[in-house]
Formats: C-alpha cells, sequence, structure tokens
C-alpha cells in the first residue's frame, strides 16, 4: 500500500531545513543529505532487532527498545530542528513495550514526531491509538494499480493475477511479482488438491511448509484460498483452481485455524509441524466426509 514509503517521505520533510514549494523535502540541505545517507542523528528508525543469539530477527518490538526511544527523545535534536522516530510495524509492540511508549506519548514535546505504521490499527491499545493522529491508506482503483504496475515493468499478462491475489494490493502484487510469491500460491492450490485427493499425506506436507522462510506466506495463501473458493461458489462462480469441500461451516473454522496459525508462528516453542499437521488432516477429512455423505 506504500504507508510506509509515505512514512519515510514525511520524515525526510520534517527534518529538512528549507523544503520546497511543493512541499516536499528540499533533497539537498545537510538534513536530506544525512537522511539519504542513512546517517541522520535526529532520525531514528524503530523496528525489528535480533535475538539473543544473533542469528535471526525478533518477532516482536520489546520494551527495551521504547525505553531507549523514551530516553532518545528526551534528548536534544543535535541539528537544531525537529526528532522524528519511525516505528514499523507498530503492531508488534508486545504488551510491556506499548505501555513503555504510552508514557512518552503521555509527555508531548514540541518538534518531536513519533510515526506508527501499521497493517493491523485495532492491535494497538486504544491507549496509544487514541493519543495518535490516524491516516488511513485505502487500495486504489484496479486502473490506477494496473497502470502502476505496468509503469514497475512488470509484464500485462500477469497484473490482474496478482492484484486479484493481493486483495487489491499494488505494492504486494508487485513483491510477489518480483519475488515469486505467485508460483508459490500455485503450489499451495496444487498441494491442497492432492491432500484432498488422498495423493499427499498431512505430516510430510506440513514439514515441507514449514521448511523456509515462506512459512508464513504458504498459510496465508491457503486461508485465502479457502475463503476465495467459497466465495465463488456461492456466487455460482468456478472456484480459481482449488477443489472444495461441501460443508462451508467447517470450512470456515479451518479457515479461522489456518490464521491462528500463522499467528503462531511467531511462538517459537510450539510445535508448529504438529499443529499444521493437523489442520492439513482437518481438509483431508472434509474430503472424506462429503464424500461418505454423497455415497449415502
Amino acid at each position: 500500500m506504500g504507508k510506509g514509503r509515505v512514512a519515510g517521505l514525511l520524515a525526510r520533510r520534517l527534518l529538512c531545513r528549507t523544503p520546497g514549494a511543493d512541499g516536499l523535502a528540499c533533497g539537498r540541505c545537510r538534513g536530506c543529505e544525512l537522511f539519504a545517507a542513512g546517517t541522520h542523528p535526529d532520525f531514528k528508525p524503530v523496528s525489528f532487532i535480533p535475538n539473543d543469539k544473533g542469528d535471526k530477527l525478533r518477532s516482536e518490538l520489546v520494551v527495551d527498545q521504547m525505553r531507549e526511544l523514551g530516553q532518545w527523545f528526551s534528548l536534544t535534536p543535535q541539528l537544531g530542528g525537529a526528532q522524528v522516530a519511525l516505528i514499523t510495524p507498530a503492531d508488534a509492540m508486545n504488551l510491556n513495550a506499548s505501555n513503555a511508549l504510552l508514557k512518552t506519548l503521555e509527555e508531548p514535546a514540541r518538534e518531536r514526531y513519533l510515526l506508527l505504521v501499521t497493517d493491523r490499527p485495532g492491535r494497538l491499545p486504544a491507549t496509544i491509538r487514541s493519543r495518535c493522529q490516524r491516516l488511513e491508506f485505502r487500495p486504489p482503483s484496479q486502473a490506477e494499480a494496473v497502470a502502476w504496475l505496468r509503469s514497475e515493468g512488470h509484464s500485462d499478462k500477469a497484473l490482474e493475477p496478482a492484484l486479484a491475489a493481493a486483495r487489491g494490493h499494488p505494492g504486494l502484487a508487485a513483491q510477489w511479482l518480483a519475488e515469486g510469491g505467485l508460483g508459490l500460491r500455485r503450489e499451495v492450490v496444487a498441494d491442497l488438491n492432492a491432500l484432498a485427493a488422498g495423493k499427499q499425506p498431512a505430516v510430510e506436507l506440513a514439514q515441507r511448509w514449514l521448511a523456509d522462510d515462506n512459512a508464513e506466506l504458504r498459510l496465508r495463501f491457503a486461508a485465502e484460498l479457502a475463503l476465495d473458493g467459497a466465495a465463488h461458489r456461492l456466487a455460482g462462480a468456478p472456484a480459481p483452481g482449488l477443489t472444495l469441500p461441501e460443508d462451508f461451516q467447517k470450512l470456515s473454522l479451518w479457515f479461522d485455524g489456518m490464521n491462528r496459525a500463522r499467528e503462531q508462528l511467531a511462538v517459537p516453542v510450539l510445535r508448529h509441524d504438529l499443529a499444521l499437521a493437523g489442520l492439513l488432516l482437518e481438509w483431508r477429512s472434509l474430503f472424506i466426509g462429503s464424500a461418505m455423505q454423497g455415497a449415502r
């Protein structure tokens, strides 16, 4: 959607000493040069940091980061202008981190700006949301999204399928086109169809889906494909390549379960392979149940 990009442009503008007539940063002053180099002393990006082992990033923003941010805001800006912090994704703050940030929000100071970027504003505590000015981003029209994707160099043939898969979000569609996300989505369709036909063991599939960094995206695709397929069937249109069970109530419960499994991937102590294998076995049983019911 471009929220992060807009937040970056806003931060750069707030730190620019000689903004242009168009209201944007000039790109030439010392502040703009430092920002472009990633060394502006009065800009502080806050996002995921390495875990204690240092082998991967944490899955949440922690309290020490927010305490450090509060201390940083208490300092005098080194260039004598504004201080700007950018937290993304803001919904990744755990409870203690949110409480620590709240203390900073309760003591606002002049020329201190805190930008929070999130796809899930409802997950932020109400005490934080009530102290922020909200700017909501919505998907552009289909024509605008297609034109933008075309301008980014993507082939016309893939534009509409990518936008449909990304639910109209052009930035996400562009990311999947560039990184092979649509191919991964087709693999998920094939895997679920093979599972329904009894040609794919659930435990083996669960292990394969979780074996690399695309695990969360596979689970997302699986949940959304089931939802989209059900919507197509209810509308009397053919489902997009996915064989679906007849029991819509159980399909809805499976959709919810798959989304819970996505969220639990961030919890390292759980046996995600067992939880996912259970969901995949449920998917297979939905088809077995439908076949037995039809035989009667």
